[in-house]
């Protein structure tokens, strides 16, 4: 472990006692540093560990005015009031604290006070926030559950609002985040696994699942693949995400991030895995396809007909955003024949001042309005919706006048804009507006025939794409028939029996039973 290399980095300047019970043999990689019965030692060392630390306390006093004792916890991340009230009185004032001596933990009447047999754990514990405590004699350090520190309350989640459905979204605690999916799923079988990556911020990460649905096999690909990961830091789940996809070089997000319990709980109840990380509100879910990521959670808030409908408008409007400023260029530039004529004319009346060919008008015209997007995204809220909106029309217009883009540019770009926003998933929308780009080159230089070939060269990184071994077509390509009635239409809930195969493992096929199709009364019942 890296804190026991720390350690014994350091070994030269722990009390002699100290080394006496961590031994000489072995290398730090497969060794534990014990808690020493010599207090000495024990502060020793962690005065060595903490040096510079100003907010570490450290506070000595006696139990039952003869057996010396020390605290330690960081200040402003522990409830002083509970250490005084429910920690420290009763031990300074205990009657007989040599009989008690061995069954510490439970004479003290603090919530989640165990026992700690090394430093490696002391330190951990000290870092949540919790105190720990260390008497001589003693040869185990007692961990005080009293941590408090400030936290975010649960608010609706601003990238994923909705309008029929929960409000609540996760935050940055990890306990919180874990507590509101136990809320949504009851059962003993949601599983949640501990995992500790990142060297300096050892941050802590759930592996959840629910035992019975999910494949093992996925859940032990998901916490090997965690387990691999070897970082000074994990800060937020995109370095998660970054480090445990398939293919690092695809734009294509391999897994899915939201803010929504509800989300994950649906997704974990279809047999996938979801990824909580400390100091993140974002959870990972895990494996996806592209069509999970074009369906959002109010689709199933509403009626299939209307969950239905915007379904396709989202398939439409993807494409949208994908093609229209590319085709606009290659018809403009090499096939002004496919044009109506009277159609033709105007736009060749809007564009004799232009000094420009299309391809660098469309690309000046989706440079600013990027600029403007993330401009809107960077200021203030105040002032942000109001910067990019004005800005839009006031550069637009002025360009317009300028003679340097023409009309029917800007009502593209306007338009392609509006498509992109339509996306659930903020990440598979950057994914199209990286790929804009290319395919406009593509199209400037060899018209309709780029485009195509530009569309073929995705469809085929698509089909070889994988999200833990998902294809990430499917149930398109690979094609699976019983599974394409949740994806070319939002399927009634009376339908939908089976959950989707993810893997070739044995899993949990039905979530119904069938004939739950609601009926009108019959016979008696009927009047």
């Amino acid at each position: 472990m890296n804190f026991l290399k720390y350690v014994f980095k350091h070994r030269h300047r722990l009390h002699d006692s100290q080394n006496q019970q961590a031994g000489s043999a072995g290398s730090p990689a497969d060794q534990t540093l014990p808690v020493a019965t010599n207090i000495q030692a024990n502060i020793d060392l962690l005065t060595t560990l903490y040096k510079d630390c100003s907010d570490i306390v450290f506070h000595q006093f006696t139990v039952y005015g003869t057996t010396q004792a020390f605290l330690i916890y960081i200040e402003d991340m522990s409830d002083i009031e509970l250490i005084d009230q429910q920690v420290l009185a009763p031990l300074q004032n205990a009657a007989d604290f040599n009989a008690s001596v061995g069954n510490l933990a439970k004479n003290i009447s603090v919530c989640h006070a165990k026992e700690l047999a090394s430093m490696e754990e002391a330190v951990g514990q000290i870092s949540k926030g919790n105190p720990v405590m260390f008497i001589d004699g003693y040869e185990k350090a007692i961990s005080l559950g009293v941590a408090k520190w400030a936290k975010r309350s649960i608010e609706e989640p601003v990238a994923e609002s909705v309008v029929r459905g929960p409000r609540l979204g996760f935050t940055e605690t990890i306990g919180v985040n874990t507590s509101l999916l136990r809320r949504s799923i009851k059962s003993p079988a949601l599983k949640m696994k501990l995992l500790k990556i990142g060297q300096y911020t050892q941050t802590e990460v759930v592996v959840t699942y629910i035992e019975g649905i999910a494949d093992m096999n996925l859940v032990n690909e998901v916490i090997s693949r965690l387990k691999r990961i070897e970082i000074d830091g994990i800060i937020d789940s995109a370095y998660i995400e970054e480090l445990i996809g398939d293919n690092a070089m695809s734009p294509f997000p391999q897994l899915m991030s939201t803010e929504r319990p509800d989300a994950v709980s649906a997704n974990l109840l279809e047999g996938r895995v979801g990824i909580i990380i400390e100091g993140s509100p974002f959870v990972l879910v895990a494996p996806i396809t592209l069509f999970s990521l074009l369906q959002s959670p109010e689709d199933y808030y509403q009626s299939f007909w209307a969950g239905s409908l915007i379904r396709w408008l989202r398939y439409f409007f993807f494409v949208i955003a994908l093609t229209v400023p590319s085709a606009y260029v290659a018809i403009l530039t090499y096939h002004q024949e496919m044009i109506p004529t009277t159609l033709l004319l105007s736009v060749a009346k809007s564009r004799e001042e232009i000094p420009f060919p299309a391809l660098v008008e469309a690309l000046l015209m989706e440079i600013t309005f990027e600029a403007l997007r993330e401009a809107g995204l960077r200021l203030p809220k105040q002032v942000g919706a109001a910067v990019s909106i004005v800005g839009a029309l006031v550069i637009g217009q002025a360009a317009i006048s300028a003679g340097l883009v023409s009309s029917p540019m800007v009502m593209v770009v306007a338009f392609t804009g509006i498509a992109s926003f339509t996306f659930p998933r903020y990440t598979l929308g950057i994914a199209v507006r990286l790929l804009r780009f290319p395919l406009m080159f593509l199209a400037g230089f060899l018209g309709l025939l780029g485009l195509m070939l530009g569309i073929i060269l995705i469809v085929i990184h698509l089909s070889t794409l994988r999200s833990f071994g998902v294809p990430y077509l499917s149930p398109l390509a690979p094609l699976k028939k019983n599974e394409l009635g949740d994806v070319l239409i939002r399927a009634p809930l009376w339908t939908r029996d089976k959950r989707p195969h993810l893997s070739n493992g044995l899993y949990n096929a039905y979530r119904q039973v069938p004939g739950l199709q609601p009926k009108p009364p019959q016979g008696e019942d009927a009047g």
